[in-house]
């Protein structure tokens, strides 16, 4: 191809400060202005309190030669923490504590990796007294000498620690004495850009980024019981797992921090995700206290009640079998007591979910007895039993573990337990919430957005009714129970306001008439009604809805209020119920994405506004809407003060809404008495 000029004057040149910092400054670029400053020795220092960005090298492929050190020698370990003080910047990878594919990491840090280029990275494996560790080779540095090499440089505000999985890496280090200050995690620089796209593992990203493979645990040290603990692997293996994942973050964080320039996506990554880390490592670390004997009892009483059941549901039956077996059930259900309606699979055997037995219900008594049976398994088996089984020993506290890139919406999800999911609307999910308790002296102080989804649809559909309603205080689901069944709102019935409860909700999510119906009890062609009549009193709703479809058929992806961007994979799918059920999910997407934004920025808020006001008081646990504390008995009020007014404003400055957000508070000695 023609070049409009020669090659020699394509040669890169040096810098002219006399151009370059008039257009750096123009630009606003003073961190660049400062690397070139130094790298030139000329030109106006820094400001103070800035600090330079490291300079990232050229990313290499991975197939390049790769050098990989094994650093056994506290001097060697010296060396490499003097250099990365020197370039500025360090990717951190911390050797597998726990078991594979566990989302809890154990107590024994087996050794850490760190990579200062593309390309050369070094493993420190940590020797330890303990019996069985590093396969019984002597070579290693020991823990208790390594941590005070490793903490001036972790906590240096010069050099910037780069790893995958912050939140991780804070939770592990925690136990001991360590943190990474400044940081940058790649995993919520990949959310941030990709959010919905592909999971954000380490492995997923750099197969994304580069579409190359990183090996995963399992293949290093195997599955299942026969897994070989890290801390037994040859050095030499260990050093190359290790190494080369602390060789990819640095990889990872050139490509991600490029596009997140290039993509405006930087403020948001600052301001929202990447503070978070800490806040949440912090939750998980501090955990939240569980009654063991309440547990006890709970479990008694399930199994006492789930034998009546099995019993009851024989008799009713006339014979019997196993009730969990999806088809015996069916066979019982469609075949000896011929009830109508039953449809088989593709494996032979008929449906028998929960919307089956629901339809059923009517028809014979046994359908609702196996409900039953059914939510009482559930709750001994993943609550009252696995509860149990996941109490720390040492300080009697359960400590769950948040995914902080995991759904498309920004909201978190928690495992090992999952204790977002705990049923909260009938009484025996509230009896599971009365066996988490506050400390002796402290009580457990829960403070909950009220309907901050629908004051959030109220805003962005610019609904004045719907606005008026949220302003003056009025109850929300009465007054569309006032519009779209004419009924006074003097004279409103609880069945009437339930059903407009639900109304307002099944909109949201895109429920049709069918699913209204049936959340209701009323026929499809009645739900049908309702919900014309209820777009004909908010019409803007509607508009919002057909506006918000568009816009993600054309873009592939809807925005929250603060900027988070949600792919919808789905969306201009040739597959009609795909394609409906990835329309419902970009109409409530930017509702519940943007509520999750703001409870995040709660978050980020209320630990450092406790500890300006001197209250003893931790933030434990967060529930989709409600966050939760444990409070020193002195201090509940104020707590409780402090944290309404800051979730209250936690929107503000980034986004004035046009509706007031209302925090609800309440205090109490386990969970279910603060709610």
């Amino acid at each position: 191809v023609p070049l409009p000029w020669p090659l020699p004057a394509l040669v890169a040149k040096p810098y002219d400060p006399d151009k370059l910092f008039p257009f750096l400054d123009e630009m606003e670029l003073r961190a660049l202005k400062g690397r070139i400053a130094q790298r030139l020795a000329a030109g106006p220092a820094m400001r103070e309190g800035e600090r330079p960005e490291p300079a990232m090298p050229q990313i290499l492929p991975f197939s390049a030669p790769c050098r990989y050190a094994l650093v056994t020698r506290e001097e060697e370990l010296s060396s490499w923490l003097g250099e990365a003080k020197r370039v500025g910047a360090i990717a951190v990878a911390l050797a597998p504590s726990g078991p594979p594919g566990s989302a809890i990491p154990g107590s024994a840090l087996p050794g850490i990796a760190l990579s200062l280029k593309p390309g050369e990275a070094a493993y420190v494996p940590f020797r330890r007294a303990e019996a069985g560790l590093l396969s019984g080779e002597a070579r290693g540095i020991g823990l208790e000498a390594a941590i005070p090499l490793l903490r001036p440089l972790f906590e240096d505000p010069g050099v910037l620690k780069i790893a995958h999985d912050v939140k991780g890496a804070e939770r592990l280090l925690a136990g001991l004495g360590l943190r990474l200050k400044p940081f940058d995690c790649t995993m919520l620089m990949s959310y941030v850009l990709d959010g919905g796209q592909f999971e954000h593992s380490l492995e997923s990203v750099v197969h994304h980024a580069f579409d190359e493979r990183l090996p995963p645990l399992k293949e290093i040290v195997g599955s299942g019981r026969s897994a070989l603990p890290f801390a037994e692997l040859g050095l030499e293996r260990a050093r190359d797992y290790c190494a080369l994942r602390a060789d990819a973050t640095l990889r990872l964080y050139a490509r991600l921090k490029a596009r997140l320039v290039r993509e405006h996506r930087v403020a948001f990554y600052e301001t929202i995700e990447r503070p978070l880390s800490p806040v949440v490592a912090a939750m998980e670390v501090k955990g939240i206290k569980v009654d063991r004997s309440a547990l006890s009892e709970l479990s008694r009483d399930f199994a006492r009640r789930i034998a009546d059941l099995e019993k009851e549901i024989t008799r009713v039956v006339g014979a019997s079998f196993n009730i969990g077996s999806p088809k015996q059930l069916g066979e019982v259900l469609f075949e000896k007591l011929q009830l109508p309606g039953g449809k088989k699979g593709k494996t032979g055997a008929y449906g028998t979910d929960a919307g089956v037995l629901e339809a059923l219900a009517p028809l014979h008594p046994a359908p609702a007895l196996v409900l039953d049976w059914r939510q009482l398994s559930k709750l001994k088996s993943t609550y009252a039993d696995a509860l149990a089984a996941e109490i720390d020993e040492k300080d009697g506290r359960v400590h769950t573990s948040y995914s902080l890139a995991a759904t498309t919406t920004g909201r978190f999800s928690s495992a090992e337990p999952n204790l977002q999911n705990i049923p909260i609307r009938t009484e025996d999910g509230r009896r599971i919430r009365r066996a988490f308790v506050a400390e002796a002296g402290h009580q457990l102080l829960s403070a909950d957005y009220s309907q901050i989804e629908l004051r959030l649809v109220a805003h962005v559909a610019d609904v004045p009714a719907l606005k008026k309603a949220f302003e003056d205080g009025v109850d929300i689901h009465a007054l569309t129970a006032s519009q779209v069944f004419g009924v006074p709102l003097s004279q409103m019935d609880a069945l009437t306001r339930r059903r407009a409860k639900a109304i307002n909700f099944g909109i949201l999510y895109g429920l049709g008439a069918f699913g209204l119906g049936q959340q209701i009890g009323v026929g499809q062609a009645e739900a049908a009604d309702y919900i014309r009549a209820y777009f004909e009193r908010f019409p803007e709703i509607r508009n919002y809805m057909e506006r918000t479809k568009a816009e993600c058929r054309a873009r592939g992806y809807v925005e929250t209020l603060f900027g988070r961007k949600c792919f919808i994979p789905g969306i201009n799918d040739r597959n009609a119920t795909r394609r409906a059920a990835a329309e419902r999910q970009a109409i409530n997407a930017p509702l519940q994405g943007s509520a999750a934004d703001i409870i995040k920025r709660a978050m980020i808020r209320i630990p450092p506004a406790l500890a300006a006001a001197r209250l003893e008081a931790k933030m434990l646990l967060q529930v989709h809407d409600e966050l939760l504390f444990e409070v020193a008995d002195r201090d509940v009020d104020a707590a409780a003060t402090l944290v309404k007014g800051v979730m209250e404003k936690a929107a503000l400055p980034r986004c004035r809404l046009s509706v007031p957000l209302v925090v609800e508070t309440g205090c109490g000695a386990n969970w279910t008495q603060a709610h």
